[in-house]
């Protein structure tokens, strides 16, 4: 038993010790935030060619030109690099899910909206290098399945009401990409 015990703290302690410590990046997405959608994350690496971020994406427009554009959407994703962590390309599959309050494209200019959640499931392809001592930029792409359960309303001036036929919550599914932009990372650590 002791034997056993012995050779486990070596081996951890061999491991420990050889572990150099893993680099954190806060990040926000420069393409976004010129319209007033907030899009930030942090990656951390877990070994030498593998990260997790997590990010969320805020869209706080209660209208933009009269149509819904609320979204409040949060994102999980592992990455790997293939040459190194944060260093040039990678693939990443991810999953999120998120709050909205939306006019979808084809009911601009009419009184409806949706008014749901919903999730994703899909990857990403990306290239991320260093633009200066602790800033990197990280340019991106994402998509995949899109699963919505929502509700539809049609506003007048005196009521709302659903126009959609579903007892209880509309569904619906598609592939679509969900995420892209440019991020500007600092090395925390």
């Amino acid at each position: 038993m002791k034997k056993t015990l012995l050779l486990i703290l070596t081996f951890s302690s061999l491991f420990c010790f050889s572990q150099k410590e893993n680099s954190i990046f806060v990040k926000g997405n420069l393409l976004l935030a010129p319209i007033g959608v907030i899009n930030v994350g942090l990656e951390y690496q877990l070994s030498s060619k593998y990260t997790l971020q997590g990010d969320f994406l805020i869209s706080p427009w209660k209208s933009i030109s009269g149509n819904h554009a609320q979204i409040y959407f949060g994102n999980v994703e592992g990455r790997y690099y293939f040459k190194e962590a944060f260093q040039h390309w990678y693939v990443g599959l991810n999953a999120g899910s998120g709050l909205f309050d939306v006019t979808k494209y084809n009911y601009f200019d009419t009184s409806r909206y949706q008014k749901g959640i919903a999730l994703t499931f899909g990857a990403t392809v990306g290239y991320q290098f260093q633009w200066r001592e602790n800033w990197n930029i990280d340019i991106f792409l994402g998509g995949g399945t899109v699963q919505s359960f929502y509700r539809g309303y049609e506003e007048t001036p005196t009521t709302l009401t659903r126009y959609d036929a579903a007892e209880k919550l509309n569904k619906s599914g598609e592939f679509l990409p969900y995420k892209g932009g440019i991020m500007i990372s600092y090395k925390l650590r």
